[in-house]
Parts: structure tokens; sequence; C-alpha cells
């Protein structure tokens, strides 16, 4: 009988799904619609429960097999019914009656599922809760239930419900659906089929926890079907919060999303959605082992793809960077091209550059950008950014002990530098702007004497009138690298009236605020030759710089602080005071007051400029004071006399004579003494000491004492700069020549005076012991002098 049964199942399975349909609904129809009562010899005599297993004992009688058992364990010998004794090794199967039982389940529960289609629609939630949890359990026991469902075409009722406010009926669904769906192609083809029926299920997961874990289950079961397979990856956004669910905190919801992306992984789009939501393992996959076209859309997806900083370093990290220099030095020129710009994408994160650099990056891409290839123009031009991202990665090394440099060899520097000049503006300003890099990079020094060995300076001044602004801009900030520490010789051979003209056209029109600051500090850096500044003025450069110098720099932006610098440097040549004319020009543009505001509010840097040019401006003061006119007349009738100058004796003025006083420098530069750098105390203590030159010792000395200034310059004899030392003992020897500063301040320079005779050079060693014996401490006599 069991082998009968058997091949009816096989029979039954081997038939084609309509003839299944054809077969269930005539059965269906010949039971009814009611269900019917179990008969009397169902139910077990012990239990009174229809039986599942029932067995016929040596007295005729047929109970459940465990009650019987049981009843026989409980040392009962006779028949529960007829008292007769009991054969306890007999107990036969009752495979007609187990038969007809199951075939009455069979047929109530046929019934029943039919019968439970409309109240799964009523819309009463309690009703539909039950209807799903009733089927839930039927479909857990037997695989034949769960083919009546399928058959009764429930599926698209099960959709249906994903799309209820209320979750729980969702989620009874979704689980419902995820016991269809296992083992069962015909049941993963229903729900495909459904319209819409993937869309709702993606939906789910960006839903509760609960109901995301159950979609991307039914997902990952449904993946294993082609059909479904092919129509999840299309759904919008599916893949993207797979993607988010891959790396959640839920274990099983991760792996089973992982899963399901691994099966979606079959698809090339379906990798690149995944690239685009930030998960690169298969587009990694196919970048290193796919077809040769296969790397080059994968290349592709990487450069076009907008990527984070953490995101580039982890594909550097999972070994993005060997397969795409394999295309860039065994590709044709199409996949050259992607693997380049992919790099390009890539090493815009420091990190990633220095690690291309570190792998022999360089030298294929000065080859691709040093071949003439006329159809790949753009290939150079995504060759020369990804150079400029290498060398722009050498600037940040920090401490690394083993620092990393772009171009090795003399050629490769002359070589690149030469493209400028052979290439298009798009190839010439990120040239220019690697080289720029390099200048800030641990190569600098070497690069810069590479760059005017190949007369990069020449380049550079006609670059600067070229007609694209990104190159002009590019080849004036480079120039000012150059021109900051360059020859004096090499500058003035290249910038000519021109090239001043030029930059000062710059300063005027640049919208971009780094490029005025470079054409700013050109300007600040060219040699003090006086041709040079006569062809500013000429040009109008003092209403042009004095721009750029605010009037009141407690308020001034500090992002603006460096072209405010290198404009305070740029007026500093027009103060020389060997030139009258000039000084009284800088004068009447207002600069001397503006100069004295930033001694207390600009930078060290503006500080240091300020002071230079107050201190040229303060050696024409005495010269330029006048002398105070005679009373006419009778003294009682003429106007009171006019005051002279504490220093210089005769009427200052600010504009006229430059006097320091006059100005109200004197305190500020007192304050600047307390500065931390030395550069810029010296250029404060300069400017002071204009004030005691010559014929001005005695009243100038008063000036400075009043003003508390010695106590500072007696302070710098403990500095750690040997010229700031030197420059305070000639200061201190002439100001104690004075006997009323003598007496008052002398004690305090004795200690750090005895200690430059004991640890100053020669010349520091000899002036100490003038000053002390002037101090009366040592003798004129001594061996020091």
């Amino acid at each position: 009988m069991d082998q009968i049964i058997a091949l009816l199942e096989r029979a039954d399975a081997a038939s084609s799904p309509k003839e299944k349909e054809i077969k269930y609904f005539t059965k269906r129809k010949s039971l009814g619609s009611q269900p019917l009562e179990p008969l009397q010899s169902f139910y077990c005599p012990i239990t009174r429960d229809v039986m599942e297993d029932p067995v016929e004992t040596s007295s005729g009688q047929t109970f459940e097999r465990s009650a019987i058992e049981k009843w026989l364990a409980d040392g009962h010998e006779m028949c529960p019914l007829t008292m007769t004794p009991l054969d306890t090794s007999i107990l036969r199967p009752n495979k007609t009656l187990r038969q007809s039982i199951e075939e009455w389940k069979d047929r109530n529960t046929m019934i029943k599922i039919a019968s439970m289609k409309s109240r799964l629609v009523s819309g009463e939630e309690e009703e539909v809760l039950r209807c799903l949890e009733q089927l839930e359990d039927l479909c857990e026991q037997r695989d034949q239930h769960r083919e009546w469902v399928l058959l009764e075409n429930y599926i698209p009722l099960f959709i249906q419900l994903l799309g209820e406010k209320n979750h729980d009926i969702r989620n009874r669904a979704f689980v419902i659906l995820c016991i269809l769906a296992k083992d069962s192609d015909h049941a993963k083809e229903r729900i495909v089929n459904v319209d819409n029926a993937i869309e709702s299920i993606v939906r789910s997961l960006g839903r509760r926890i609960g109901e995301r874990k159950l979609a991307v289950a039914l997902l990952l079961e449904l993946s294993k079907s082609n059909l479904a397979r092919d129509g999840i990856g299309k759904v919008q956004g599916c893949i993207l919060l797979l993607v988010t669910m891959a790396s959640s905190d839920d274990n099983q919801a991760a792996a089973d999303a992982q899963e399901l992306l691994e099966n979606l992984s079959f698809s090339d789009l379906n990798i690149i959605q995944m690239a685009k939501a930030n998960y690169f393992k298969h587009l990694l996959q196919r970048l290193s082992t796919g077809p040769e076209n296969v790397k080059t859309i994968m290349a592709s997806t990487l450069a076009e793809l907008e990527l984070t900083d953490h995101n580039k370093a982890s594909l550097f990290e999972k070994g993005a960077l060997g397969p795409l220099l394999h295309l860039v030095t065994c590709g044709d020129v199409p996949m050259k091209k992607v693997a380049v710009k992919a790099l390009q994408n890539l090493s815009s994160l420091p990190e990633n550059g220095l690690q291309m650099i570190k792998e022999g990056a360089v030298q294929p891409l000065l080859g691709l950008l040093f071949q003439h290839i006329s159809s790949s123009s753009s290939l150079r031009e995504e060759v020369a950014t990804t150079i400029m991202h290498l060398a722009v990665s050498t600037v940040s090394q920090g401490s690394s002990p083993t620092l990393v440099s772009l171009l090795e060899s003399d050629d490769d520097i002359f070589k690149l530098f030469s493209l400028i000049n052979l290439t298009g503006p798009d190839v010439q300003q990120n040239i220019l702007l690697a080289f720029h890099a390099l200048c800030q990079s641990p190569s600098a020094s070497n690069i810069k004497i590479k760059l005017t060995e190949c007369s990069a300076m020449q380049v550079l001044v006609q670059l600067c009138e070229h007609e694209d602004p990104n190159v002009r801009a590019n080849a004036v900030k480079l120039l000012y690298c150059l021109i900051e520490d360059g020859d004096e010789a090499i500058i003035l051979e290249h910038v000519g009236q021109k090239c001043v003209e030029t930059l000062l056209q710059i300063i005027q029109l640049s919208n971009v605020e780094e490029v005025t600051t470079c054409a700013m500090g050109i300007i600040s850096n060219l040699p003090e030759n006086p041709q040079i500044t006569q062809w500013l003025l000429d040009a109008g450069a003092l209403s042009v710089i004095s721009k750029f110098i605010p009037d009141n720099s407690k308020h001034n932006d500090p992002r603006k602080y460096h072209l405010v610098e290198n404009a305070t440097g740029a007026m500093r040549r027009f103060t020389a005071s060997t030139n009258p004319e000039w000084q009284k020009s800088a004068a009447e543009a207002g600069i001397i007051p503006v100069l004295v505001q930033l001694l207390d509010f600009g930078t060290t840097v503006m500080k240091k400029c300020a002071a230079i040019s107050l201190a040229r401006f303060s050696e024409s003061s005495l010269e330029l004071s006048r002398p105070i006119p005679k009373r006419k007349g009778f003294f009682c009738f003429s106007a009171p006399p006019e005051t002279g100058c504490r220093i210089h004796g005769g009427i200052c003025a600010v504009e006229s004579s430059f006097c320091l006083v006059e100005a109200d420098a004197v305190e500020p530069l007192v304050r600047v003494l307390q500065d931390p750098d030395p550069g810029t105390c010296e250029a404060a203590l300069d400017a002071l000491l204009t004030l005691i030159d010559g014929i001005k010792l005695q009243n100038g000395s008063k000036v400075l004492a009043e003003a508390n200034a010695i106590p500072l310059i007696i302070g710098f004899l403990s500095s750690s700069s040997p010229r700031l030392q030197e420059k305070a003992l000639n200061t201190l020897e002439r100001i104690f020549r004075l006997q009323e500063l003598k007496q008052k301040y002398g004690s305090s320079a004795q200690m750090p005076l005895v200690d430059l005779t004991l640890r100053g050079n020669s010349r520091m060693k000899s002036l100490s012991a003038r000053i002390l014996a002037h101090l009366n401490v040592l003798h004129d006599q001594s061996s020091y002098f």
C-alpha cells in the first residue's frame, strides 16, 4: 500500500501545474463547502480525541498508539473496552482507519483553506490575524497544505497585506510567504509574477527591524530563482537598503543581506548599484578577475563615483590600486583612460597618493604624459590631474621617517616642466599646480633649484599674461614660490617693467584671494632695486597696495592675514631713506598711521614689516624737521612760540617729517619689543634706536625711558638671538653714557653683562666689558678691551 501511495505521489508531482490545478479544483468542488464531523470510529476510546496513529490490539479494539502504550506501561494487562487479557506484543497499525482519518482531515482542511479567503479580505484586523495564524500553522504542517494555499491563489492576497498599516498583519504575511517560497520554485515564480510584489517586499526593508528581517529573508529565498533575482536588483533603492542592512548590528539580518547581495552580484548593473551605495566587494572582484570589457566598466564606475575620503581609503586598502595600475600599463588607450581617471578620483586623498608613489605609479603616468598621442589629449589631461594629486600628497607627510618624493630624477623635473610650453591649458594648469605643491614639500629646495636651472622663472613671467585665467593664476602662485627664496640676479634678469605692471593688474582685477596674495607676495619679495620701485610707482602701486593694508587691523579678517602681510612687505620698498621722494609719496598716501596700528594689531610678520618701514621713515626725520620760526615784533603782542619736537627740536609732522613721536609710534614699538619673535623685536629696536642717533641721544633716551623701553632692552642681553644681544649691547653702551640713566638702570644690567663677558663672542665680550666700565664695575684697563 505504501508503495502505491508513493507511486501516486510521484505521478502527482510529475503533473504539470495546470493539471494539478484542474485535479485540485475538481476534487474540492466534489467535497462541498461544509466540513464534516468525524466518525465515532475516529475517536480513541482512551483519549476521546481523533486518532493520529491508530493501532489494533489483540482484543480487536483500536486505540491511539501513544494512549494504549501508556495504558500498558502503567501495568494494565486487560483491554480498556472488553476487559479481556491483552497480548502486549501485538499492536498492529490500522492502516485503513488511518487513511480514512487522513482523507477526512484533508477534506476538511481543503474546505477550511478555501473558506478563509473571504475572511482574509474582510478588513477586520483581528479576523485577518486569526486567519493568518491558522494558515501559518497549516503551511508548517505539510507540503500538501502549502500546495493547496498556492492553488487557492493566496499569494496576491498576502502581497496585498504587505501594504496594511498593522505591522502584525504584515509580519504574518511575510512569515507565510517565506514558508511558501522555501524550497519551492513554483511558489517563488507565483510571488514574482504578482504585480509590484518585489516592490512591496523591498518597501519593508526600510521599516521596523523585525519586518526588515522578514523582508530580507524572503528576498534571499526568492533570489535563488533566476526570474526573481533579475527583478530584485531593478527595484529602485533596493540595493542601497540591502547595503545598509549588511552593516547593521543584527547579525542574522546582516548575514542575509550580504548573502542576498552575493546572489545579486551576477549582474554588472547590480554591482555598479552596489558601488554607488559604497559596497565595493564585487566591483573589486570584477576589476581584478573579470574579462577586459568588464574591467573597463568597473574602472569607469570608480572614475565617475563621488567618493568620501573614507571610501577612497577603503578601496585602496582592499586592493583597488594593483588592478588599476595593471590597466594603465597593459591596456589599450580607452582602458588606460578610464583607469587613469579612476586613479585620479582615488588619488585626491593624500594617503592614497603617497601609496601610489610608493607602488610605482609615477613612471607609467609620466610615460603617458610624455607620449604625443594626438587621439588621446583627454588622457593626458587626466594623467596631469593625477600627477598633480600625487604632488599634493607629498606636502603633508608629517613626521614620517621615510619621506616620499614624486620626481626622483632631474630629467623628470625638466621634462615635466618643459611640457608647459607643449600642452593645452588644462594640462598646463595641472603641471603648474603640481610644481607649486612640490615647492611646499620636503623636496622643495631641490625642486626650486632645478626649476631655476631650467629657466622656469622666465616661462612663468610669460605665463602671468596667459589668456587662460587658471593658467595665469597658477603661474603667479608658482612664481611666488621661486621669487620668495630666489637669487636676486636671476630675478632682476627676468622681471621687467611689463611683468611688474601685469602683477599690479592681477592684484586689482583678480577675485581669487590666493592669487592676489601671491601677486602681492612677488612684489614684496622683489629686490629693492630703484628701477623696480620706480616702475611700481609709475604704475600706481602705492594706491593699489595701500588698499590692502587695513586702517583698523583689530577688525581684520584672519583669512586675509597673509595678504596684508605681503602688502605691508611690499609697501616697505617705498620707505627707503635713500629716496625722500618715495618716502614722501608713501607718507602722503597715509601709510604711517596705518603702520603704527599694525604694531598693536597685526601679526608678527606685519609688526616686523611695519617696524622696518617706520625705522626708515624715522632716519629722515631730523633733516625734515622744520626749524622753529623766530618771534618778530613785541613779545607781548606776538603769537606764542611753536613747541619744538622733543626729539628733533624743530617743527615735526607725520606726513612731512615722518616723526615717530608725532605719529605716537614710540609706545607701540616698545610693546613690540615683547614679541616672542627675535627678528620682530630687532626691527622694533632698530626703529627706536633712530631716536637716539647722533645728537638725539639725550632727548631720545629720555623718551625711551619714559616709555619703559630700557628694561626690555636690558632683557635682550639674555636673548637666544646673538644679533639681538649685540644690538642691545650697542644701545646700552650709548644710553649709559647718560649719568641719570646709568644710575637708574645700571644695576639691573650688571649680571647679564657679566655673563656675556664670560659666554659671549669676542665682540660681545668687549662691548660688555666697556659698558661695565661705564658702570664702574670694571676698570678701563681691563683685559676685556
